[in-house]
């Protein structure tokens, strides 16, 4: 059966998600990406997975440093998301927003609701993207609201709703 492409975006477009910057280090090369898709794995061991696009710098850079990290956006970070989505920043996208170096030398953006630090636990190459399991190692949290992706849209709690 053939999918149209479309279509299946538009249904991915109805799942309300957090959002991520899931940022890497190799050496000296450092770089992020908004990633949609993350979810936690395992709370023992601690393992989450990200969804890298192969073609993305990002991936690369996953793939010969063995590390990323995901900062969970809080509600007032939606600039941050555009510039880690933005073509326009693919090359200054860390110029662009203020960050700290985490224990495992990845970027850790500043003021997220949350922050994990992993090493790469597992690789698994799926159509355009690849996925990467990672162990846990260090976690940073606030009580930031968090930043939420629906249709297309920015969107955030209402106090009313928690």
């Amino acid at each position: 059966m053939v999918i149209d492409q479309e279509a299946f975006k538009e249904a991915l477009r109805g799942w309300a998600s957090g959002v991520t910057v899931v940022t890497s280090r190799s050496g000296n090369k450092l770089h992020g990406m908004t990633v949609s898709a993350f979810c936690g794995v395992s709370a023992d061991p601690p393992l989450v997975l990200v969804c890298a696009n192969q073609a993305s710098t990002t991936h690369g850079i996953i793939e010969e440093g063995g590390v990323f990290a995901v900062s969970i956006l809080a509600s007032h970070q939606e600039d941050v998301s555009n510039v880690f989505a933005s073509a326009k920043y693919e090359d200054s996208r860390l110029q662009q927003v203020s960050w700290t170096q985490g224990e495992t030398g990845a970027p850790l953006i500043d003021e997220a609701l949350s922050s994990l630090e992993c090493t790469v636990a597992s690789a698994h190459r799926e159509g355009s993207h690849t996925i990467y399991v990672g162990h846990v190692q260090a976690v940073h949290t606030t009580n930031a609201e968090p930043l939420l992706y629906y249709k297309g849209s920015y969107r955030s709690l209402h106090r009313d709703d928690y």
